[in-house]
């Protein structure tokens, strides 16, 4: 998929916009989702020639840029233009656009301005969201229309889905699932066109993460049940609701306005003693998370209580650990309800693959925690990357790199293919190549690593600049980016403030 937010590695943090952020978001117990969401995509760092192009945005226009900062189609539209995959060129324009009907017209052009797909009455990007709302396209696929109906090409031109459907749609946060309407029924087929639910239920939506978790339908009854990803039945469609809560072969389902646990069979496993089932337990021993009076315990299936309902939130992190929160606080118990780490932080997450917490401090930055609950770091979480192994923090003025065994990692560890890499002296940054030689003296009040295209952003006297894969200077530094959240260029083009829309600009 394609983010509507560049996460690529390795744009710079803008740490006094970092700190606004996180104090915006710690009233809503967001801040650690969104540090850990800002970097969340691998970002496998290659100082590489292959071509990329991003929307820019100049004089209230939209057109393209390739990865030299070129302009490939020049800021000539009124709307903006969305580039579903940044690899390939092909790119959606929306224009002669009537706001009073919300009629318009879409064309798709190539890096020659040639037009493609002219068979279709319409072209679009397929577009979604994550948890936290940022923007996000299906890279792959594009949205056609023809003679009224809906249908699905790849980006080359390939029929996936034929047009013969009232609507096609996603379901949210969820990849590679493209829904679709016939007949007013809903059906699922995934990116590559293989339909994996036929258009025939009155509504689909999702049971967990993944679409093949499998999907909760809804009947001509009005009722609900659950079909997996081979569209076979899992649980009979005879309820009233069925809540996005699994595990262990037991759902949660509600009839006659009260929330049940029922395994696969329908059998019921538990009717009582709670107001709302938050969660199933990753061991079936250990029961369920519920609430009452709006607390939140721990249950058996049996129905004995073992963790009385006196917390203000619980979410299990390892088997049989759970986050909890008292008194506005939180902490970490056991299903004995131990105390396993003290209740002091303004949130607390874990990551299964890297086997660690990260704890919020009232002070705005980040405890890194083992899975022993010692603290092994501390500092502002800048980067989790799960996949290559290693999370960044801002320790003083500096990013400093770990692997997951809390060893401190090189900048050349990290990133391997850069060509520079930034380097401090007397207050003073400057760039040295791979084996520390002097490449760029030390004259730069800030500076960032190289981001994927070779670019790294310098700043002197309170503006910023770029330079190139060599140590040119592309750009004299002459942006003012106070306001702007992450520091990221493609030659003299920076990216834009509204991250969630993925362009670049001028100033």
């Amino acid at each position: 998929m394609s983010k509507g937010r560049r996460y690529e590695q390795e744009p710079k943090l803008n740490i006094k916009k970092v700190i606004a952020v996180i104090v915006a978001f710690i009233v809503v117990g967001m801040s650690i989702v969104v540090l850990s969401g800002i970097f969340k995509k691998d970002s496998t760092q290659s100082v590489i020639a292959s071509k990329e192009y991003a929307a820019i945005f100049k004089s209230n226009k939209w057109g393209v840029i390739d990865s030299t900062g070129n302009e490939i189609i020049p800021p000539s539209y009124q709307e903006m233009i969305i580039i579903p995959n940044n690899k390939k060129d092909v790119f959606l324009f929306v224009y002669d656009v009537n706001y009073e009907t919300g009629e318009y017209k879409t064309k798709a052009l190539n890096s020659k301005s040639e037009e493609l797909f002219t068979q279709y009455d319409q072209v679009e990007a397929i577009s979604n969201q994550d948890k936290n709302n940022n923007l996000w396209y299906e890279e792959g696929v594009i949205k056609v229309k023809k003679d009224g109906k809906y249908g699905v090409i790849n980006l080359d031109g390939k029929e996936l889905i034929p047009c013969n459907y009232e609507e096609i749609t996603v379901i949210p946060e969820i990849a590679n699932t493209i829904k679709v309407k016939k007949d007013n029924k809903y059906g699922i087929f995934d990116s590559e066109g293989k339909e994996i639910l036929p258009a025939q239920y009155v509504e689909v939506t999702n049971l967990g993460k993944d679409s093949k978790d499998g999907f909760i339908i809804q009947d001509e009854n009005k009722k609900y049940g659950i079909v997996n990803y081979s569209n076979q039945v899992v649980l009979e469609a005879k309820y009233d609701e069925i809540a996005k809560i699994y595990g262990n072969d037991t759902y949660v389902v509600k009839q006659s306005g009260k929330q049940i646990l029922v395994d696969k069979d329908g059998t019921q496993l538990l009717s009582s003693g709670f107001d709302e089932i938050k969660a199933i337990m990753k061991n079936k021993e250990n029961g369920v998370i519920y609430t009452q009076n709006g607390k939140y315990g721990v249950m058996k299936l049996t129905g004995e209580v073992v963790i009385s309902p006196t917390y203000e939130d619980l979410k299990e992190a390892k088997t049989g650990l759970l986050i909890a929160q008292k008194t506005g606080n939180y902490g970490i118990i056991d299903v004995q309800n131990q105390t396993k780490l003290d209740f002091s932080y303004l949130s607390i997450s874990y990551n299964e693959k890297a086997d660690i917490y990260i704890a919020e401090t009232p002070e705005y930055s980040n405890n890194i925690i083992d899975s022993q609950f010692n603290i092994r770091q501390a500092g502002i979480l800048t980067e989790l990357n799960d996949t290559k192994g290693y999370f960044s923090l801002r320790q003083g003025e500096e990013d400093i790199y770990y692997n997951f065994k809390f060893e401190e990692k090189s900048i050349a560890d990290i990133f391997p293919n850069n060509t520079l890499f930034k380097s401090k002296k007397d207050g003073k940054y400057g760039f040295v190549d791979k084996n520390g030689k002097l490449v760029i003296d030390y004259k730069y009040d800030d500076a960032t690593e190289q981001n994927n295209l070779g670019y790294a952003a310098i700043k002197k006297d309170g503006k910023w600049g770029s330079i190139d894969i060599n140590g040119n200077i592309v750009q004299e530094p002459t942006y003012n980016l106070d306001d702007y959240l992450k520091i990221n260029f493609i030659g003299n083009w920076h990216l834009g403030k509204d991250l969630n829309m993925n362009y670049y600009n001028q100033l």
